[in-house]
């Protein structure tokens, strides 16, 4: 029996180059994917920071105070990425026993973790809220 086709080609070849292409163009793309993403963000944290000193050299220009246009932080990043973290590792918590008890499978994990995060990201947003009104109270 011959292996050969009307377009004079093997069979299974074109098979094999397919196999073959995939097996090289997807780990280029999963690397590329993490290199173009880093390289676009600290693009992206330049230009704002070039564009920020520009802005405030044309403030200083005009004979202005450059920090009349800052504004005071009050987000605690630490307090705010506990309580997130707190809330996550609660979120898997509750859907592991959600997921034993009723045998939700994934549904109880996505959820919960979105649920239980948005309380805790919550929770950063009202004692955040009760340390403003203590310093504006004592000024």
């Amino acid at each position: 029996m011959c292996n050969h086709t009307r377009a004079g080609h093997v069979k299974g070849q074109k098979l094999n180059k397919t196999i073959m292409e995939e097996e090289i163009v997807i780990p280029i793309v999963g690397m590329s994917i993490p290199i173009i993403t880093i390289i676009g963000a600290l693009l992206m944290t330049v230009y704002i920071r070039k564009y920020i000193n520009i802005e405030r050299m044309a403030i200083i220009e005009k004979g202005l105070n450059p920090n009349m246009f800052k504004t005071e932080g009050t987000i605690s990043f630490s307090l705010r990425a506990s309580l997130l973290l707190i809330g996550i590792g609660f979120g898997f918590l509750i859907g592991y026993w959600l997921d034993s008890a009723f045998d939700m499978e994934e549904v109880a994990y996505f959820s919960m973790l979105f649920i239980c995060g948005g309380v805790g990201l919550g929770l950063a947003y009202i004692v955040e809220e009760k340390k403003q009104r203590e310093r504006e109270n004592k000024n």
